[in-house]
């Protein structure tokens, strides 16, 4: 079942029913080609089960896009080429305690080449440390969590920047 605060995500119309809380964790399209860095392919990296899961849902149903989500930093470092296929990368900013954070995964991202779009979530305040590490590289997002289904549509579109 989705948890009160996830459910909030969703329009009252688009909410799944709780016996769907297995939900899928990566999505292909049969309809969406393939290229070096693909608009309609999102990748999301967030440590939270439900809450990657729910991303992935709402992207593929909704949204019409792949979408491709991971719980680590490591698990990103394995996807290797095809994470830097994506036309956009949503990266929750703290991974965990004692973990590699999203900002090493935006680095990852950059030195590999990635030259699409990255927003960082976060539920911290704008003057934690991450944040603040976040708000200086200048070419990223920052959206507080929890975000609105309809912030994530734009942010997925495009239409944020």
């Amino acid at each position: 079942m989705i948890t009160a605060p996830l459910a909030q995500l969703l329009p009252f119309h688009a909410r799944a029913p709780s016996s769907s809380h297995s939900l899928i964790r990566q999505t292909a399209r049969d309809d969406v080609p393939e290229s070096p860095t693909n608009a309609k392919f999102v990748l999301i990296v967030e440590d939270d089960d439900d809450l990657r899961e729910l991303f992935v849902l709402l992207i593929t149903v909704f949204l019409e896009r792949r979408a491709v989500g991971v719980a680590s930093y490591e698990a990103l470092i394995a996807l290797g080429e095809e994470a830097l296929k994506c036309g956009a990368a949503i990266l929750d900013i703290n991974l965990g305690p004692s973990r590699q954070s999203g900002i090493d995964a935006y680095k990852w991202l950059r030195r590999a080449g990635y030259k699409g779009r990255i927003a960082f979530l976060t539920g911290h305040a704008s003057n934690h440390p991450l944040v603040v590490e976040a708000q200086r590289l200048g070419d990223a997002e920052i959206f507080t969590k929890p975000i609105e289904a309809n912030q994530l549509g734009d942010l997925v579109e495009g239409q944020h920047r």
